[in-house]
């Protein structure tokens, strides 16, 4: 079956396209609009449909819309009920509940010759847990724990997936979230709500958990596989910052308690599912499955023997579940994700055609990988652009920045390039078969989707990725699924004597990460980066901005463009 998956009402709208259970395409509408996830979390965007990653999807694949066998829509209003019912204080809730009622029209309006009769609800979580269960490589019979902000009456779902199907074992109705009382510390503690969360995690590390006591009587496990979650008195733990003021110890300690409450609560639930399925695999979706030091503490103390995190955990992944689950319920074996890698690329003429049309001075080195791990061992930041972006909110080889991880002003210095703050960490990137001799945790880790502590003796030869409690967020490199990335690994050792290098995400704040070369482009000339890889090319920053060469493009020795 061909089946266009959609996700679309709260945030991160995003399409995927499984097709006979193979996952050909998946990417998030922020990648195309140049907004931000998309779009805000309100009701009245809840309409706002991933129209251009729709279409991108077919495209890929050669289809039109009449193609299509079914199209999903990750949320189901049969199930929902009225906020104030559930009790919580949104008034215009209602209007998502039309909105997502009217989606087949909406989508047959968008995706032109489209039947609206192929639209088939899908509940929310239960996409979210297809999206780890069916898409887990080596899983079989697994558990799936599923926790974010909401659903359509609920906050977190406990199942199983046996064979092909899915069993739904426990939910936790709301008002209680352990994803919305996440979401109201980060808006406490000045940052965007349904965005910033990563950065309550971030800021935690530099606190101490000294509100605890205080948080247990509101946040805790019940014992039944479920949870209370509501009713935080933010205010009379801390006072709230705002948006442009600094951060305190206060504002550190509320975050470091609020996560330690949350990984308290998740062991539980966890040890809850394990006791009913006895399974020795867990994946994890939903938004709070991106809390990566939350997921190391469920790997290294609860009861399963592995523990595999859906890259596109937040709500961009249900687009993807919601086509797996129903693949799999009308026969379709569903066939495991092989990688993150599922968005747009291009090919090595159609990246020197961009160049050219640009105008800018550009090169065709013998190797890129070699020319960029040079550039890196000189302690050059790289941009590096190649292959198909990434489907998630991380950078994983694909649309990247780089830079050495010796030297410990690189993250003051990448912060400063990305404009972001300074207490955000930046993650290594290493060879799968070199990571156990640097970092303790699971692995592999090729999704940067958990915390490793960093070996004593190499914490002052790799500072710039070291966090401040002496841990990092790793991701593992497998030579077989990269090899150009793990080439560019291997001559960046050869340099430097170091198996690591520095990788975060190719954007700046407050904007999604690059993703076609345009954008790659202007990124470049809008930061202080020296190297642009992008496919087979180089661009140099000091090429780019020499005074009299305006022709933009120049021969090199062997008579190809530069």
């Amino acid at each position: 079956m061909r089946i266009l998956g959609i996700n679309a009402l709260f945030h991160d709208p995003a399409a995927a396209l499984v097709v006979d259970g193979r996952t050909v395409a998946a990417a998030e509408e922020e990648r195309f609009s140049r907004r931000k996830h998309g779009k805000r979390p309100l009701p009245f965007s809840a309409w706002e449909l991933p129209e251009k990653a729709a279409a991108w999807c077919l495209k890929r694949a050669g289809l039109r819309p009449q193609d299509l066998d079914a199209v999903t829509y990750s949320f189901d209003p049969a199930l929902a009920r009225p906020a104030d019912a559930m009790g919580l204080d949104d008034p215009w809730d209602h209007l998502r509940l039309t909105y997502a009622r009217e989606a087949p029209g909406f989508l047959a309006a968008a995706l032109p010759g489209l039947d609206p009769g192929l639209v088939r609800f899908v509940p929310h979580h239960m996409a979210h847990a297809a999206s780890g269960s069916f898409a887990a490589p080596d899983a079989g019979d697994s558990s799936v724990l599923v926790l974010d902000g909401r659903g359509e009456r609920a906050s977190h779902l406990a199942a199983r997936r046996v064979g092909d199907r899915l069993e739904a074992l426990h939910s936790q109705e709301l008002p209680h979230s352990l994803g919305l009382v996440y979401e109201e510390l980060t808006e406490h503690l000045g940052f965007l709500r349904s965005s910033d969360e990563f950065k309550v995690m971030a800021l935690a590390s530099h606190g101490t958990p000294r509100m605890l006591t205080e948080l247990r009587r509101h946040v805790y496990p019940t014992g039944d596989g479920g949870f209370h979650a509501d009713a935080v008195p933010w205010h009379e733990l801390c006072a709230p910052r705002g948006a442009d003021e600094p951060w305190t110890q206060d504002h550190a300690d509320v975050a470091a308690s609020a996560q330690a409450v949350l990984e308290e609560t998740l062991l539980d639930l966890v040890r809850w599912l394990h006791g009913r399925t006895h399974d020795s695999v867990l994946t994890l979706a939903g938004g709070v499955a991106l809390n990566c030091v939350a997921n190391s503490r469920i790997a290294r103390e609860g009861p399963f023997s592995r523990v595999w995190v859906q890259p596109a955990a937040g709500d961009a992944g249900t687009a993807l579940g919601g086509a797996l689950l129903l693949s799999a319920v009308e026969g379709d074996q569903p066939e495991p994700m092989t990688g993150a890698d599922l968005g747009r690329d291009w090919s090595d003429a159609e990246l020197g055609a961009w160049l050219k049309t640009a105008a800018v001075p550009f090169e065709r080195p013998p190797d890129i990988a070699e020319t960029v791990a040079r550039a890196l061992a000189d302690n050059g930041i790289v941009a590096w652009f190649q292959g198909r972006s990434e489907y998630g909110p991380r950078a994983l080889g694909h649309r990247s920045l780089l830079a050495h991880p010796g030297h410990a002003g690189n993250l003051e210095r990448l912060n400063d390039v990305k404009g972001r703050e300074q207490f955000r960490p930046v993650a290594p990137m290493v060879l799968a078969d070199r990571a156990t001799e640097i970092f303790d945790g699971p692995l592999p880790s090729p999704y940067m989707l958990f915390v490793h502590d960093v070996a004593p003796d190499w914490r002052e030869r790799i500072p710039a990725v070291v966090h401040v409690d002496g841990t990092a967020r790793i991701q593992t490199v497998d030579p077989g699924r990269e090899p150009l990335v793990a080439r560019m690994l291997g001559a960046f050792e050869r340099f430097t004597g170091l198996p690591v290098v520095v990788n975060t995400s190719l954007n700046t704040a407050g904007r999604p990460m690059v993703d076609d070369p345009r954008d790659a482009l202007e990124c470049f000339g809008s930061s202080p980066v020296d190297l642009l890889a992008i496919g087979p090319y180089a661009i140099r920053r000091g090429d780019l901005f020499r005074t009299g060469d305006r022709d933009g493009l120049r021969s090199d020795a062997a008579g190809g463009p530069r």
